[in-house]
């Protein structure tokens, strides 16, 4: 509570986070045969995978009654992509900066992903061996109540940072839209590293879902999961916002700032009657009934103080600039 009320920098993971964590499927180009028959390749492969994108492919794949090619020896490339076999042949599905690992982009095909990128879309490549066999695109839409849970942030003087796996051109149109800082094309230990070297100089939140944000999350002085997200990113976070609304999360901070504002004032009511009845009861001024009552009467008052927190954010949210969200009647209640 006493580091959520210091926090002075937010870092966001981006899918499933700032985003629904829902992508579909926007475009896709096959540069040896159909698109079904790269939806083939790439369901074969990605069908045993939870990540988001390899669930988008998979639903475009079933939405066309196209079914996956048998694939062998699938497995994920840490923070790159997904690998395996469909005819004694080597797929992989990645970012585009790693499939020129393993097979050469063409210039058009370069053009054609920076235009797809600048328009807030991830961009994956599919190599069949040691060529290009096509590219997907994908677009994953911020969450309803995003922008405005940051603009929240912001008006508490928070800075707000966005860390993604995603390339640089994506993460900046998504950046955009929403008026927060990003740092793009970063792997996992990236992330831990960034947060680490952040949380020398201020008090930072984390917040996250998945497995890769995990080690980030513990970097962090307070790691934050969202609801949907998965049991590691939970059981690395220090707290859960159960609704996966971003404005929860501007709520948190605003409760333990005033959380913590009642607690210095009731410590300062209790030892301030305390020390004043014990001068006046030494010096005959006041009786030892009096004092009594003092006692009493301090934990009354620091009680009834600390019963104003039921009440504090919905009387700040109506005198602070931000502090409402649309959809969210009732902001004291999780």
């Amino acid at each position: 509570m006493e580091e959520l009320a210091r926090a002075s920098a937010v870092v966001f993971d981006k899918t499933g986070t700032l985003t629904e964590g829902k992508p579909e499927v926007t475009d896709i180009v096959s540069l040896r045969g159909s698109e079904q028959e790269l939806l083939e390749l790439v369901s074969g492969v990605e069908q045993g995978s939870s990540h988001p994108l390899a669930e988008a492919i998979c639903r475009e794949s079933v939405s066309r009654d196209i079914l996956a090619s048998p694939a062998t020896d699938v497995r994920i490339v840490p923070g790159k992509g997904m690998q395996g076999l469909v005819n004694k042949t080597e797929i992989f599905i990645g970012a585009p900066r790693f499939a020129a690992e393993r097979a050469t982009i063409s210039k058009p095909m370069q053009d054609q992903i920076s235009e797809l990128e600048s328009a807030g879309k991830t961009v994956v490549v599919v190599t069949r061996g040691a060529d290009i066999a096509g590219l997907i695109a994908l677009r994953d839409e911020p969450r309803a109540t995003t922008a405005a849970g940051l603009a929240q942030l912001k008006s508490q003087g928070i800075n707000t940072i966005m860390m993604t796996g995603d390339n640089q051109r994506t993460a900046a149109a998504i950046a955009a839209d929403l008026g927060i800082e990003v740092q793009a094309e970063m792997l996992p230990e990236d992330k831990a590293g960034a947060v680490r070297a952040l949380a020398k100089k201020q008090t930072v939140m984390m917040v996250g879902d998945g497995v890769n944000d995990a080690p980030a999350l513990a970097e962090s002085h307070v790691g934050i999961a969202i609801g949907s997200g998965t049991d590691v990113a939970m059981e690395a976070a220090n707290a859960a916002i159960m609704r996966n609304d971003i404005g929860d999360v501007a709520r948190m901070v605003h409760l333990a700032k005033g959380t913590m504002s009642i607690v210095r004032q009731n410590v300062y009511i209790a030892i301030g009657l305390k020390a004043l009845f014990l001068v006046t009861t030494v010096t005959g001024i006041s009786g030892l009934w009096m004092a009594v009552m003092a006692d009493t009467g301090a934990t009354v008052l620091v009680t009834l103080n600390a019963m104003r927190l039921l009440g504090y954010l919905r009387t700040k949210s109506e005198t602070q600039p931000g502090a409402s969200l649309p959809g969210n009647p009732d902001p004291i209640r999780p």
